[in-house]
């Protein structure tokens, strides 16, 4: 019993004394990784405006500055293991890769994804920064594309970091990518009027303002769109700029819609309301009819009556 006290000492002292010899290491390690890590920051964020400066890309550029730092911690976390005399973990780090692999994969499998996700983003360019895009019912600019997550603003505020994954897997709807977006709106004229004469009117506001687009390729025009119950229905198309979405293209929309109503009713075109059809069944020659004001006595009616 004494001999196993003994050796169960010697052990501790050994462990203490391993100790003591690699504490300097130790200190120096987390030395280097404090200091190394404000210096990765640093270099990463000097870098990165050097790239951005050069780049006329910010998309990319973000995506890669995000990248260089990641991997300038990383060097930094390996640099600290390998002064601290733990070199070993970090050759046991990549040495195991290959089993840690397929666990790690299972586990992380969804951060691995949106990584590589990003990845194809970055190069393939769907959209890029400012651009105003939808997934899903998620609708905002693109402020920035990160590792794991693309980075909306709502158009009221909120901020939406959606998976780059889903960003690859679903439809993705740029509304900016080329500065041009198609609105259209319904107008109803009555059927006595003329429809021809009515779509040259609307066609002349469409033509005469100079915020639409006005080009071979983009083309303002007006068309039949159905036969409503009391009304005519014409479908009015028009292109505007999109680079300031939701702001001068929902103003600019709201003009053309005032000023067509404003010049086919100075033109004496009629917008009648829906008509309701009242049918009488069995006979009835009349409806009976009362009207009552609440805020007048029933005696006083009767008296009116």
């Amino acid at each position: 019993m004494e001999e196993e006290r003994i050796t169960l000492t010697e052990v501790f002292v050994d462990l203490w004394n391993d100790f003591m010899l690699a504490l300097p290491g130790i200190i120096i390690a987390l030395i280097i990784f404090i200091v190394g890590l404000y210096l990765a920051r640093w270099i990463a964020g000097l870098l990165g405006r050097r790239i951005l400066a050069r780049m006329d890309d910010p998309l990319m550029g973000k995506f890669l500055t995000n990248t260089l730092r990641v991997l300038l911690v990383l060097g930094v976390l390996l640099l600290a293991l390998q002064t601290a005399g733990l070199g070993n973990i970090a050759s046991g780090l990549f040495g195991a890769a290959g089993i840690g692999a397929v666990v790690v994969g299972f586990a992380f499998q969804d951060i691995g994804e949106n990584f590589i996700a990003g990845i194809v983003l970055a190069f393939s360019r769907p959209f890029d920064v400012n651009d105003t895009i939808k997934i899903d019912d998620h609708f905002g600019k693109v402020r920035a594309l990160n590792m794991r997550y693309t980075h909306l603003k709502t158009f009221d505020g909120k901020d939406i970091y959606v998976p780059n994954a889903d960003v690859m897997k679903k439809p993705l709807q740029n509304f900016t990518a080329d500065g041009y977006i198609r609105y259209d709106f319904t107008v109803g004229i009555a059927y006595e009027d003329d429809i021809s004469g009515a779509k040259q009117v609307i066609q002349a506001v469409l033509d005469n303002n100079e915020n639409l687009v006005q080009d071979q390729e983009h083309a303002n025009f007006v068309v039949e769109d159905g036969l409503g119950v009391s009304t005519v229905d014409l479908k009015v198309y028009f292109w505007v700029e999109t680079m300031d979405y939701r702001v001068s293209p929902m103003i600019l929309k709201g003009q053309v819609i005032r000023e067509v109503k404003q010049t086919i009713m100075e033109h004496s075109y009629n917008m009648p309301a829906d008509i309701t059809e009242v049918k009488i069944y069995g006979g009835a020659k009349d409806i009976p009819l009362r009207i009552q004001f609440d805020d007048t006595p029933n005696s006083e009616l009767e008296n009116v009556a």
